[in-house]
């Protein structure tokens, strides 16, 4: 497993994301990570799937900031290359975003996009 606080594909775990692991794992009185992950389908080609895990895989890639950890499984790397994972807290809702500069596209949502 690799760690990194940027990882050599240039994707990092933004202070705001790790910020909100931390909180996260505080209120649920166990250590999480977070796994991000890309899949085929959405409204735009491919989409995000965010989950909270408690345990990696071997060949995750793992991206550290204050402690706090994501994971990115090795076929989505490719497709996250240079992106920052966030977490933002707006009048429209709070959530995890990927910032991500290899989507042409990307649905109202966020959460779909195309390369």
């Amino acid at each position: 497993m690799k760690v990194s606080p940027r990882a050599p594909e240039g994707i990092v775990l933004a202070e705001s994301a790790a910020k909100r692991l931390a909180k996260l794992a505080a209120v649920e009185g166990r250590a999480l990570m977070l796994r991000v992950a890309v899949e085929g389908g959405g409204c735009s080609g491919f989409q995000y799937q965010l989950d909270l895990v408690e345990t990696a895989a071997d060949d995750d890639l793992k991206i550290q900031r204050d402690g706090q950890t994501a994971l990115i499984d090795p076929v989505s790397v490719p497709f996250l290359k240079g992106s920052e994972i966030a977490f933002v807290d707006e009048l429209a809702g709070a959530q995890f975003v990927i910032r991500n500069p290899n989507a042409a596209t990307s649905c109202g949502c966020g959460v779909s996009f195309s390369i």
